[in-house]
């Protein structure tokens, strides 16, 4: 008799087990069709906010004035200069780090990632959730080669503490002059080579030799940021034509 009794409950137990698993699957169901019918704008209503905060605009002035001749970005997803091998899940390494950003990044004139700077408050202040993601994200950039500097938002160096730090660990920048004299240069022997639009000679005589460099590759990512809603101006009053 008790060994009816206990097929009888494992028999109820798996049933129930069954049910709740059905009941638990209709509702995500439900609640994916209806965040697929609710609307972006209606339910997210954007505004426009800051991309960076006050420590960040202020790292970013001292950036420019300690190294004039090297492009600065702000705010750079790593999926935008990190690619990794798809033969595992690319969306999981997104999810892990590759929709961080770093707060700087320092290139050379060929947009190529030479030192990435990010601006964090101080270490005891950071949760444990924090110093993981912010470890993965320095193991990442050290294993591609690039060295990523940490500044305390509440003592920022100045720049010329800045330009020792960063400059011996960066290849010597191309001054803004040169630059641009090999690009009109490089222009000028362009147009020289070029076919007039109502010149009768075979294009075959004026072929240019185009070198392309390899684009960066396409990312789609989200970053939590610390911005506070900008103050818009007033919307002016439209006049028909």
């Amino acid at each position: 008799m008790d060994t009816y009794l206990i097929v009888a409950l494992v028999i109820v137990s798996a049933l129930l087990l069954v049910a709740w698993r059905r009941i638990r699957r209709t509702r995500r169901s439900s609640a994916g069709a209806e965040a697929e019918r609710l609307d972006t704008l209606i339910g997210w209503p954007p505004e426009a906010t800051r991309i960076m905060r006050t420590p960040e605009r202020l790292a970013l002035s001292t950036l420019k004035l300690a190294l004039p001749g090297y492009m600065i970005f702000a705010q750079v997803p790593i999926a935008r200069f990190v690619n990794v091998p798809k033969r595992n899940s690319y969306a999981e390494w997104m999810r892990r780090i590759g929709s961080q950003c770093v707060d700087f990044v320092v290139c050379d004139m060929t947009s190529q990632v030479v030192a990435a700077i990010d601006v964090r408050r101080p270490d005891p202040q950071l949760s444990d959730r924090v110093r993981r993601r912010t470890g993965r994200l320095a193991r990442t950039l050290r294993a591609v080669g690039i060295t990523l500097h940490v500044w305390n938002e509440e003592s920022l160096p100045s720049v010329e503490s800045a330009r020792t730090t960063l400059l011996p660990h960066l290849p010597a920048a191309v001054p803004a002059e040169v630059v641009a004299q090999k690009t009109a240069a490089r222009a000028s022997a362009v147009l020289a080579q070029a076919r007039q639009p109502f010149e009768d000679t075979d294009r075959r005589d004026h072929r240019i030799e185009v070198t392309e460099m390899a684009e960066p590759s396409a990312s789609t990512w989200f970053d939590e940021l610390d911005s506070v809603p900008s103050t818009l101006p007033p919307p002016t009053a439209r006049h028909d034509r």
